[in-house]
């Protein structure tokens, strides 16, 4: 025997629908509809977003640097924090029995300032060889890139960025200027080269495309004087999220003379912040709803106020307190049920056609919504997830079905004699 009634249903949608002079709610019902719908859409879209924020930043993170770098652990010269050509090769011998093993290069790394005629801009060099090079997955295969990585022995690669900053196109010249150069009775004098952009890439990551520049190895050995040294040594994973595991495997040959920094700690921070505003913003949102279904509430009592003489005359041809109950109920959850999955299906068309609506709004206003020099993504990350659409489900009818229970008990414990007393 089913729950609900068939006729409990019909009265209830009567009553939803009849006019206000009829004693009904038909306008107020409508105001709780759209406040449910935009409450729950706007849900749905700030957790998608948050989520791909997140989703994109880690495949950023993961497909353009290592998953674990190696440091000498010293606080002495600088020169004793170099690596040599023996103990790399000694240690890549080592990594390469290990299990999630993919790759590892030795690095040699510094920031310079890049120019092009009147142009500059700071920049962070790589030096590393063309095989290990390509074994970066996100700059051998970018978003977006110009010439090819074959002719990478022969000068440098590029982010887009820094190409749009000075001006470069593929076989122009860039000038690459260290501050610390040789050393002279007249004092340090800087160290200035010039390099043929052979490779221009990006990875759609702001901050990568628009400092970092790929040099050969043997160039940026002889630039930054580490001629046989390297920097550090870094390491490629099959499963990158398995790199704690990796580390800790790696650790008890390695932790006494090195320092293992895996790209988790690297990102910790950033990434327990995203997930913590993502929770945050979830619990905003959430309220936002309940605020929109307050409105059911103030619906259903003048609902139950108007309709005293009904109920009392519903009550005397035989229905049950049980059933004026259910009658009420459904009157407010149609109204938190409809808008939850009007709000949700609207909610998931505006992330499915997001960067649509992006290019829309910034061609009617004619200006940029999305600086990507701050936000660092070049376009909004969005990622619907069905754990996040259910728990927004969730949420939202199960507010929609708490509040309407006070008037509905409300309107099933009025008496019938006191309702028609003055009928």
């Amino acid at each position: 025997m089913a729950f609900f009634k068939k006729y409990e249903f019909i009265i209830a949608w009567r009553y939803l629908m009849s006019k206000r002079r009829e004693g009904g709610i038909s306008i107020i019902a409508w105001y709780a509809l759209i406040g449910v719908v935009l409450g729950v859409a706007t849900l749905v879209i700030v957790q998608a977003v948050m989520i791909g924020f997140r989703i994109e930043f880690v495949e950023k993170i993961i497909g353009a640097n290592s998953h674990l770098a190696i440091y000498k652990k010293t606080l002495s010269s600088d020169l004793d924090k170099r690596f040599y050509v023996e103990e790399v090769q000694n240690i890549m011998q080592d990594l390469r029995n290990k299990k999630n093993f993919k790759a590892a290069y030795p690095l040699v790394k510094g920031q310079v300032l890049a120019s092009k005629s009147n142009n500059s801009a700071g920049v962070e060099v790589y030096g590393l060889r063309k095989g290990d090079l390509l074994e970066i997955e996100l700059v051998n295969k970018p978003t977006s890139s110009e010439g090819s990585m074959e002719n990478f022995n022969d000068g440098v690669a590029i982010g887009a960025q820094i190409a749009r900053k000075l001006n470069i196109s593929i076989n122009d010249t860039i000038k690459l200027i260290s501050p610390n150069g040789a050393k002279s009775v007249f004092g340090t004098i800087p160290r200035v080269n010039v390099y043929t952009v052979k490779y221009i890439f990006s990875v759609g990551r702001y901050d990568i495309d628009s400092t970092r520049i790929y040099m050969p190895m043997k160039d940026a050995q002889v630039f930054f004087n580490r001629v046989n040294q390297a920097d550090l040594i870094e390491v490629l994973l099959n499963n990158p999220f398995d790199v704690d595991e990796f580390k800790s495997n790696v650790e008890d040959e390695l932790a006494e003379r090195y320092l293992l920094w895996s790209w988790k700690e690297r990102t910790a921070a950033f990434l327990d912040a995203l997930d913590l505003e993502r929770r945050v913003m979830f619990i905003i949102l959430s309220l936002i709803v309940l605020i929109a279904a307050m409105n059911i509430i103030s619906g259903l009592v003048m609902l139950v106020k108007n309709k005293g003489r009904d109920i009392g005359i519903l009550r005397s041809l035989g229905l049950t307190r049980s059933s004026i109950l259910r009658v009420f109920f459904i009157c407010g959850s149609l109204i938190g049920v409809v808008g939850t999955v009007l709000g949700v299906i609207i909610g998931m068309l505006f992330v499915t056609y997001i960067n649509e609506i992006q290019w829309l709004v910034e061609y009617v206003i004619g200006s940029s919504v999305w600086n990507e020099e701050i936000r660092f993504l070049t376009q909004v990350p969005a990622k619907l997830r069905i754990e996040d659409v259910v728990f927004a489900l969730v949420v939202s009818l199960s507010i929609s079905f708490v509040i309407t229970i006070f008037p509905a008990r409300k309107a099933a414990s009025m008496d019938p004699a006191e309702a028609l007393k003055y009928e």
